[in-house]
Parts: structure tokens; sequence; C-alpha cells
């Protein structure tokens, strides 16, 4: 039989259905991470934002309790950034992810030169022993037993190669702007990332290989993707690049209703692909990742992204201003307002008032 050809608009459904923005779910928090994958979590606030887009009447007590407890950890993860994953998941997805993580250590070249990690990792772990410490702490311990080195890069050293886990606060966002790493659970030797690649398709797919290496850092996976095909689907795209995905996996209709949805910074959504266009038109990725590398926030309307936000705040008013990519009818806008606004008393409920406004594209 044909390979069934999926068209963008069903590539997007899938997509949204996958990360419970097609309608909001009721989930316990940590389930909602498994389900998600991970969220990326290099600022503290945008995991908050991500889950209140996706969970029916969230609240921020939720992931507290979920951090405190430590059913769901801040961890470096894919591509060396920091992610929410649950306790469960960390070893599965964080162990084949460390050879990747080692060598971009190595790569730093001349920065890293005299740097043993066979010496700096067990001189690591001896510190975090006697517990928590932020990495200037961490540093500073290090030091006097490896003179002459940077102590940056001693640092990222560390990071990539040992299990930490950053140590919640009770700061709003639930981390302070300096945080404390503390020691976690070994995450193993397994290299092999059949299940690690499982996961990204049962959050993403259907995708191709080059998206799973993307989102990943893991190289060449179509091996690993032909080794599972017995536990696979294919389907093709509109350019006949091969798509991967779980057999019982949601792929609504390309005419299912897609609400407006606001994502934070980073979002993985936006994370998940090295060909976004099931959502993202290509004359707009320069508006949404910068040059710098920052993804800004975005918003949905109609299953795709129409553009970025942002919020302002002033001694008498917060105020979210989304900057469409091109102009918004009537319509449209007052579809997108209330979620808006909902979303800006959730992230700023202090303020004496909320404003919602519209930017020219």
């Amino acid at each position: 039989m044909p390979i069934q050809t999926l068209s963008p608009a069903q590539l997007s459904r899938a997509t949204l259905a996958r990360q419970m923005l097609l309608r909001r779910e009721r989930l316990p928090v940590a389930e909602a991470v498994h389900r998600l994958f991970a969220l990326q979590a290099q600022d503290s606030k945008p995991p908050f934002l991500a889950l209140w887009s996706r969970l029916a009447d969230f609240a921020a007590a939720e992931l507290h309790a979920a951090l405190r407890n430590a059913t769901v950890l801040r961890v470096t993860l894919v591509r060396g950034t920091l992610h929410l994953v649950t306790a469960a998941d960390y070893p599965v997805i964080r162990a084949p992810l460390q050879p990747v993580l080692a060598e971009s250590f190595r790569a730093l070249g001349d920065r890293a030169a005299g740097i043993e990690l066979d010496k700096v990792i067990p001189a690591a772990r001896t510190a975090y022993a006697t517990g928590p410490m932020t990495f200037e702490e961490l540093r500073t311990r290090l030091a006097p037993d490896f003179p002459g080195l940077d102590e940056r890069v001693l640092g990222y050293a560390v990071r990539m190669n040992l299990p930490l886990v950053m140590v919640p606060s009770h700061d709003r966002w639930g981390y302070p702007r300096v945080s404390r790493f503390g020691l976690t659970s070994p995450f193993g030797s397994a290299t092999e990332p059949d299940e690690l690649v499982v996961r990204y398709l049962a959050a993403f797919g259907p995708a191709t290989a080059t998206d799973a290496q993307a989102f990943t850092g893991l190289p060449k996976l179509t091996p690993v993707l032909d080794r599972l095909a017995d536990r696979l689907v294919t389907f093709l795209d509109s350019r006949k690049r091969t798509l991967y995905d779980l057999p019982d996996a949601p792929r609504p209709a390309a005419d299912t209703p897609a609400p407006p949805r606001f994502l934070p910074d980073f979002d993985n959504l936006v994370l998940g692909y090295a060909d976004r266009t099931r959502f993202l038109a290509d004359p707009f990725k320069g508006h949404v990742t910068t040059r710098n590398l920052r993804v800004r926030a975005t918003f949905l309307f109609g299953g795709a992204i129409r553009g970025t936000w942002a919020i302002s705040r002033t001694a008498k008013a917060a105020t979210l201003t989304m900057t469409p990519f091109e102009p918004l009818d009537s319509s449209a806008v007052a579809t997108l307002e209330p979620e808006a606004e909902a979303l800006l008393r959730f992230a700023e409920p202090d303020s004496p008032a909320h404003r919602v406004a519209v930017a020219a594209g």
C-alpha cells in the first residue's frame, strides 16, 4: 500500500494534540510533564506559563509542590539546557544524552585545556556530598585544587558530567536568581537512545529523523528509527520526507478546531523540530528566534503561530502586547484577547490593572 502523505495542517493538529494545545487537559503536573517529554526551563517562569496554557485550572502551587517533593526536577538535559523532567524520566532521557553532553565540553577546545575530567568530576562529587551549593561556591571549592584553570569552564564541565538538580525555593517562580544545585540519582551508563526517541515521538510526532536530531542534539538517528521499525508507523510529508510516529498516537483531522493559545519564551513546541512549517511559516522564523538564539514567546491562532507577545509592567498596570506577523482582523483580536488577559492575570496577579494591546506587525 502507498504511504500516506500528511499535509502541514494535519501535522499541525497532531503536534497540538500531543502538546495539549487543542484542549486543556486535567492531569497532575508530573503526568503532564511526562507527556510533554520535558519543559524547557532555562528561565524559571516559562514552565509555569507553559502548564497554564495546557492544563485546566492550573495553579502555580501544583508545580511548586511537584518541584519540592522531587517528582519533577530541574536539570541539564537536551542540548545542554535546563529542563523540567519527571524524576522517573530523568535517567531514561539523560543517559543516552551523556556522550553528547560530554562532547559539548570537549568542543570548547583551548578553553578546556588542562581540565582532566577524571580528576575534576570526583572532586566535584566530593564537594556536593556536603550539600547543595551554587556554582560560584563550587568554583571556590575547586579552584585551589585546579590552579590556573578557567573557573567557569570547570563549572561547565561539572554541569555536563554530573547528575545535578537545581534546588527549588519559595520564590514566586520556584527558584531564586542564583540557585543552588545538588546531586541527584545517577543516570546510569546506557547509551542507546531508543526509549528517548520513542518519548520524543509521543510528544512531537509525526516527525523526521532530522527533527528528532535537532531537538535532542543526538546525531544519526535514522538507524535508531529503522531499528524501532516494528514499533512505529511511517508517513510522508508534503516534501516526500519520511515521518515516523507511534501507531496509536493522536493524529486529528486537518480541520480540527485549534483554540488560541499563548506560549512562553523557549517553549518546546517551537524547539521541537528542524522544520517548523507545520505551524510556523518560513518567512516568520526570524521573528521568533533572535540572532542571539533567544526564542520569543508566541501566540497560536487557527493552529499556526501568528505572532509574538511580551508583558510590560508599571506601578499602575501590567500590559500584554501581541505583535502579529501580519495584521489581525477584529474577529481574531476579539478571540485572542480573553486568553491573553487570563494569562496576564496568572502571570502578574498582584498588578492593580491588566491590559491587552496589539502592536503593529
